[in-house]
């Protein structure tokens, strides 16, 4: 196993434990600026790796009554479909399309939309309570599985939206919502889209099996970790070198 890759998938994991986002988006970069992976395999490993660390983490908010099955349900309406037409869309286009720009744009537009959420959370739940005088629970209804199905294609793109992109839409919607159940929600959601976004992307081929397997390794003590030490560091450290190391990203990818 190489141990580089283990390396990586504990400092990442680490800091999903810490901050409770930031996987695919410092992951996917990692693959591609480190690894030396295409777009598209880095995309396709880094879903099959959110999907497998975050499920342990959606079954812990489970059992601790974190979920909102009704919200959980209406973003999956939405992003289910919108992954399976993106993975459709990639099979007929098959590889004259040019996959590896329109990834890469993703990618780079990805990852600023999730510093931006980052750096802005406080802001969004004011403004989500604002609109809430605008939006009735038959509106919001219409509006989270629209949501769902903007994180589908997304996801599908860029691996990267199902955490704090995901997280930011929910405050915007449901700004009420306690704290907890905002990511119990969401890690909920994003498990089943990443899930059936990598397969899609494996049925393409768009997945090293090897480095996933090593990079697990590393970044389920990772996380372990991260879970232990998040009360002892100042979040506003921690999310402001979060975010400019997603925009640093970000704007390295597109440049």
């Amino acid at each position: 196993m190489d141990p580089l890759a283990i390396l990586a998938g504990f400092a990442v994991g680490a800091i999903v434990g810490i901050t409770g986002v930031g996987g695919g988006s410092l992951m996917t970069p990692l693959l591609i600026g480190v690894f030396k992976l295409n777009p598209a395999l880095a995309i396709g490993t880094d879903l099959w790796f959110a999907a497998l660390t975050k499920a342990g983490g959606s079954v812990a908010h489970h059992r601790l009554g974190h979920v909102d099955y009704r919200v959980t349900a209406l973003l999956l309406a939405g992003s289910l479909p919108a992954t399976l037409l993106m993975v459709a869309w990639m099979h007929l286009a098959g590889g004259s399309f040019g996959w590896n720009r329109v990834l890469t744009v993703s990618l780079g537009i990805a990852l600023l939309l999730t510093a931006i959420s980052v750096a802005y959370r406080h802001l969004w739940i004011r403004l989500g309570e604002r609109l809430e005088r605008w939006l009735p629970e038959r509106r919001k209804a219409v509006l989270t599985v629209a949501a769902g199905a903007l994180l589908g294609v997304l996801v599908s793109l860029s691996s990267i939206g199902a955490g704090a992109i995901g997280a930011t839409l929910l405050l915007l919607l449901h700004p009420r919502m306690p704290s907890h159940r905002v990511v119990g929600t969401d890690i909920a959601h994003a498990v089943p889209l990443t899930l059936v976004a990598g397969i899609g992307h494996a049925t393409l081929g768009h997945v090293d099996w090897a480095l996933l397997a090593t990079l697990l390794v590393g970044s389920l003590p990772g996380i372990w970790l991260g879970a232990r030490i998040t009360r002892s560091l100042p979040d506003r450290w921690v999310r402001s070198a979060l975010c400019l190391s997603l925009m640093a990203a970000g704007l390295k990818v597109l440049s």
